[in-house]
Formats: structure tokens, C-alpha cells, sequence
């Protein structure tokens, strides 16, 4: 019986305690924890820069597909065979630019 009594006179602190230790858990870890919090944060950022990396590819695709639409700016198709096919005039001397970085 006395441990009843004891735990009568402490059950407040005990309920404190219980939903103290509830709330600290719940807190850091869980998929709304800080921890996740944390992680999440760094998937949205490489997120981000990823979609800025494919949204300068589509800018640079669609320049590139106006250049070649209906009205041929052919200023621009010499410039795309002679960087790819290496092709140019007669008596024209050639350079070939070499980019190291990628």
C-alpha cells in the first residue's frame, strides 16, 4: 500500500515527467523532428539549384530552337557547322579552340 501512497503523492511530477520526455522526443526526432527539419532543408536546396540548372538548359534550348525555326538566321547554321562538322572556306585558315573544362 505505501507504494500507492508514494505514487499518489508524486503523480503530478509523474505525468510532467512522462509528457515532458514525450514532447523532448517528438521535438528532435520524427519525421517533423529537427533533425529531419535539418535534413529536409538540404534536400530543398540541392533541390533548388537543380532546378535552376535545368531552367538555364530550357532558356538555352529554346534561344537555340528560335534561332532555328521558320526564319533560318543562317549566320548561325554557319556558325553550328563550322564549330561541328570543322567545315569552312576555301583559302579560310581555321582554329579549333580546345575547352578544357569539360
Amino acid at each position: 500500500m505505501s507504494i500507492f501512497l508514494k505514487l499518489k503523492e508524486n503523480f503530478k511530477i509523474i505525468i510532467l515527467t512522462i509528457l515532458f520526455l514525450y514532447i523532448l522526443i517528438n521535438l528532435f526526432g520524427g519525421q517533423r523532428g529537427l533533425f529531419s527539419y535539418i535534413e529536409n532543408r538540404e534536400i530543398l536546396k540541392n533541390l533548388q539549384i537543380e532546378e535552376n540548372e535545368i531552367q538555364k538548359k530550357i532558356k538555352d534550348v529554346e534561344l537555340k530552337n528560335t534561332l532555328l525555326s521558320e526564319k533560318l538566321d543562317y549566320d548561325y547554321i554557319d556558325m553550328l557547322i563550322r564549330d561541328k562538322l570543322m567545315l569552312g572556306k576555301k583559302g579560310e585558315t581555321t582554329y579549333i579552340i580546345v575547352d578544357n573544362e569539360g
